[in-house]
């Protein structure tokens, strides 16, 4: 499909879920990577010349998703540290819905999390305006954690939290890390909570063996969100409610989760589901370099991860991250609790850009906001993609014609 840049264009033929209800058969105005108007087609009036997509039976569109944890895709990981790295990674997530994502690091030696942040710096500066998932930031993930809980983050990196350090790696990566995780039990993590929270970035709770209490002390310096629930932190027991159970009674958490039927079982997605609501969690992929690629070994952190029937672990068995796509995530979502698809576009997309503090112009669709946009079929598979304004894939040809 040729796009003429500039010149408005109309999606139509589509069930869409707006910000505030779902039109049948409705259109969206799309001029200069924004969203113009959305409205039933029997109200549009057509007062000039629009180019016209007409979408195929069944289809429906629903904003972009976005990934506020994934390391990697297609062979190139954040820590690569590379403009490429994050090129490929921009070009290859619409594939799968993912409109914007956070670049996330994960624990390693202090040099090679600055080559990574000041690359991502760089990069976003000067990243494509259209046509490309968009990195809104960095989630820094490690090295700020609890080595009882580590997981795939390497032992031998973790360091107790410092906020001077935290602001120098601030200042490398050009303002633009937005969601740290850390542990809060640590030394030094509650003072860096505090000054996260009291600098319009996000702190999470993960990799963490905290009490519920000492969550609770978290929560009071400002910590709004829960690292991939369940895994690597204190689960829930009947007399230490720990992490989890703070996450489930505390509505200033939200909660990111891993749906991939792996990291989390089905059963226990649905009781997060029902504890938590669609206001209360986030899905997210936590993928590696090895989604999209072949059944393998590959880095990650300097670690090897064996790559086999849709699973990814190290040496000992230790899950390291996944190659979950997050359009899968949504359905996955659907089919474990029977929620909405709604239900499910507020996790992937509008809780995100909530907890990104880019709501007002990415996480749903209404007019004057950044055409980020997913067409789905009558599977709910990801059929094509938008990013500001721009196709960034389509499954099969789709042909624009002047209308």
């Amino acid at each position: 499909m040729e796009q003429n840049k500039g010149k408005p264009f109309l999606l139509k033929n589509a069930t869409i879920y707006t910000e505030s209800d779902k039109i049948e058969n409705g259109y969206i105005l799309i001029q200069d990577g924004k969203i113009q108007e959305v409205g039933p087609l029997s109200t549009l009036v057509e007062e000039m010349t629009y180019e016209v997509m007409e979408l195929p039976a069944g289809s429906t569109l629903i904003p972009g998703l976005i990934d506020v944890h994934i390391h990697g895709v297609n062979g190139s990981d954040t820590m690569d540290a590379t403009p490429e790295a994050l090129m490929n990674m921009a070009e290859a997530l619409p594939r799968e819905g993912t409109t914007s994502f956070l670049a996330t690091t994960i624990t390693q030696d202090p040099e090679a999390i600055e080559r990574a942040l000041v690359n991502a710096g760089e990069y976003i500066s000067s990243q494509p305006p259209t046509g490309k998932a968009e990195v809104l930031g960095v989630h820094l993930e490690g090295p700020f954690i609890n080595k009882k809980m580590a997981g795939a983050q390497p032992l031998n990196h973790i360091i107790s939290p410092e906020t001077k350090l935290f602001q120098k790696w601030q200042a490398l990566s050009k303002n633009t890390i937005k969601l740290v995780t850390l542990a809060p039990e640590v030394p030094g993590a509650l003072d860096l909570i505090s000054y996260l929270s009291h600098n319009e970035v996000t702190a999470s709770l993960g990799h963490t063996d905290a009490s519920f209490e000492e969550v609770k002390s978290a929560i009071n310096e400002g910590a709004t969100q829960v690292t991939h629930l369940f895994n690597q932190m204190r689960g829930l027991h009947h007399r230490e409610p720990g992490v989890v159970g703070a996450a489930f009674l505390h509505d200033e958490l939200k909660a990111e989760m891993i749906v991939d039927g792996i990291h989390v079982k089905p059963e226990i997605v649905d009781i997060a589901y029902q504890q938590k609501g669609s206001e209360g969690l986030l899905l997210i992929t936590d993928s590696m370099r090895a989604k999209c690629l072949k059944n393998g070994s590959y880095d990650l952190g300097g670690q090897q991860v064996k790559v086999e029937e849709g699973k990814a672990v190290l040496e000992d068995g230790t899950l390291a991250g996944s190659i979950l796509k997050l359009g899968q995530a949504v359905k996955n979502m659907m089919n474990y609790t029977g929620c909405s698809l709604a239900d499910a576009i507020e996790m992937a997309s509008v809780n995100p850009a909530k907890q990104l503090h880019v709501y007002e112009h990415k996480g749903s669709i209404r007019s004057g906001k950044d055409a980020d946009l997913v067409v789905l079929d009558q599977n709910y598979d990801v059929f094509m993609t938008f990013c500001r304004g721009e196709l960034a894939f389509q499954k099969e040809r789709v042909d624009l014609n002047e209308d």
